[in-house]
């Protein structure tokens, strides 16, 4: 399935947030007020994709990422493989959906892309035993983009003011669910030039692992977001730049940036 969040852009009323089935150039409206567990497909209510709006696919309580995820990428920076996860939270009021504008902070002189996976928890998730299959908690896969103030980041020494900014999360378009996040590619492009090309295959710790791992730092609820860290190439945005995220079987991202 391709779940996605959305608004119908014909409303007369008041628009509200919906969550649906992408299929094609369709939108199928399902009768619950979120994708987790069974859903029910209003197929009478199914509307041409034109005429929506798709948002950020979930509402995160939480956005757990990772560092230096990906060996080229701990080079590029001068650091050192981790020996465990490097998990810091983003807070969710740093979430835009697809086609929503990124803002260059003011306080910043460089602002960074970071095209990632993005896993959606799909279940409740807590101190996950050996026996437990850490997918089975996963609802599905987005696109991502970990965008970050790098100078901020070398200035303060650790992740919370230069990942914090509003609009620091772009997410989608879709949640794909019938994924297998083993050997994705996935590729980021600034206006229309390839700057990251990768697998997930390349991950040093892989899906399964930093599920499990961080079900016993905290618990993973419903909807929250681990972004899983992002390959070599990252570089600079600028005021009027188009950012893309593209990964297999999910689609591709795509926002503006501007300065505030």
């Amino acid at each position: 399935m391709r779940l996605c969040r959305f608004l119908d852009r014909s409303d007369p009323n008041r628009p509200r947030a919906r969550y649906g089935l992408l299929q094609g150039d369709r939108v199928i409206p399902i009768a619950e007020d979120h994708p987790f567990g069974s859903i029910t497909p209003q197929e009478s209510e199914a509307r041409p994709l034109s005429r929506t709006r798709l948002l950020a696919p979930c509402q995160p309580s939480k956005i757990v990422a990772l560092g230096r995820n990906y060996r080229d990428h701990a080079a590029e920076l001068g650091h050192e493989v981790p020996v465990e996860p490097l998990i810091f939270l983003k807070p969710p009021s740093a979430v835009i959906g697809p086609e929503e504008v990124i803002r260059l902070p003011a306080m910043s002189a460089r602002v960074d892309y970071e095209g990632e996976l993005v896993v959606i928890i799909g279940r409740c998730a807590s101190r996950l035993g050996e026996g437990e299959d850490p997918l089975a908690y996963v609802l599905g896969y987005t696109c991502g983009n970990d965008v970050t103030a790098r100078d901020l980041q070398q200035r303060d020494g650790q992740f919370t003011r230069a990942k914090g900014f509003d609009t620091f999360a772009p997410i989608g378009p879709v949640i794909a669910t019938a994924l297998d996040p083993s050997d994705l590619r996935i590729e980021t492009r600034v206006n229309g030039r390839v700057r990251q090309r990768a697998s997930t295959r390349d991950l040093i710790f892989p899906v399964p692992a930093l599920v499990r791992f961080i079900s016993h730092v905290m618990t993973l609820l419903p909807g929250d977001l681990i972004f899983t860290g992002t390959p070599a190439g990252v570089g600079p945005l600028a005021h009027g730049d188009l950012v893309e995220v593209e990964i297999e079987g999910i689609g591709t991202l795509r926002n503006r940036v501007r300065a505030e």
